[in-house]
């Protein structure tokens, strides 16, 4: 779809998720009807769904010939294809929304030839919007009235200079038990880990409990890396499109593997830097000492 007219899709992601964010805030968590998913800590609720539905309705009304993938209608053995696809978390940090943690956003992607095109990521409790068209560069908003600000925030990002001197995101996931679950566990005590004993120790290890906003954060320079397994597209697209624009970079978070697609499920992003990124993303990688995480698609 070659006349397909980013910017405007851009807009109204834009108005959508502010959209959004007003129903957020209004939900109270505390009398939200809950439900879990794959255990009790794969939760969803009724805001989720709520959400998703608005999002799907007004973006469908806007664009009808885009189609749309969204966390709460996904089902089982849906796979992205070509064509332009709004990819939707319509609260990623689900988690966090329930215990009231103002750590949760609404995360709305596009993917054109199964790659991120449009990003736009809103936490409507720090009134904080990220936005990004490709080849248009990435953007935060801290406020509805102020001026973006470019990404990366810095005018001139420091090199990465190894994992010593990184902050890396991190997520433990749904999953707490397996091979999957052990291989996390291990690279984060490598990670934090002395160098007497064997260990990288990075600055420290961050959780905000939403792979959007981790993305963000690498895109924004506050993360060096974001090492995360197990979550889906819906989780990165925006994200992505954001680290893109700000000159970071994504690669597969398995040992080896520099091609990643947005459903590989395993992902290592690193922020924009004047050099280091291929040697920190190499580093982290023997950090899992030949691991690799596996999930299905």
């Amino acid at each position: 779809m070659a006349d397909l007219d980013l910017r405007a899709v851009h807009d109204e992601m834009v108005s959508v998720a502010y959209e959004a964010g007003a129903m957020i805030l209004a939900a109270n968590p505390a009398e939200l009807d809950t439900d879990t998913k794959l255990n009790s800590v794969d939760i969803v609720t009724e805001a989720d769904k709520g959400v998703e539905k608005m999002v799907s309705a007004r973006l469908s009304s806007a664009f009808p010939s885009i189609s749309f993938m969204g966390e709460e209608t996904y089902k089982p053995g849906m796979r992205l294809g070509p064509e332009p696809t709004f990819i939707v978390d319509p609260i990623d940090g689900t988690t966090n929304f329930v215990h009231s943690f103002p750590s949760a956003c609404i995360s709305l992607g596009l993917a054109v030839d199964r790659q991120p095109a449009v990003g736009v990521i809103y936490n409507p409790w720090l009134d904080t919007l990220y936005t990004a068209i490709k080849g248009q560069g990435a953007f935060l908003t801290r406020g509805r009235s102020s001026e973006p600000q470019r990404l990366p925030l810095a005018r001139s990002p420091r090199p990465l200079e190894g994992l010593g001197s990184a902050l890396v995101g991190v997520e433990w996931g749904s999953t707490r038990d397996g091979p999957n679950y052990d291989l996390k566990v291990e690279a984060f005590r490598r990670l934090a880990g002395s160098k007497e004993t064997g260990g990288a120790m990075v600055h420290s290890l961050r959780s905000m409990g939403s792979a959007a906003l981790n993305l963000a954060a690498v895109a924004a320079g506050q993360l060096d890396l974001y090492w995360e397994g197990g979550c889906w597209a819906w989780d990165v697209c925006a994200g992505w499109c954001l680290l893109n624009e700000a000159g970071g970079r994504m690669v597969h978070g398995n040992p080896g593997e520099w091609d990643v697609e947005l459903e590989s499920r395993v992902y290592l992003a690193v922020r924009g830097a004047p050099s280091g990124q291929r040697e920190i993303i190499e580093e982290f990688w023997g950090v899992l000492n030949g691991g690799k995480l596996d999930y299905s698609v």
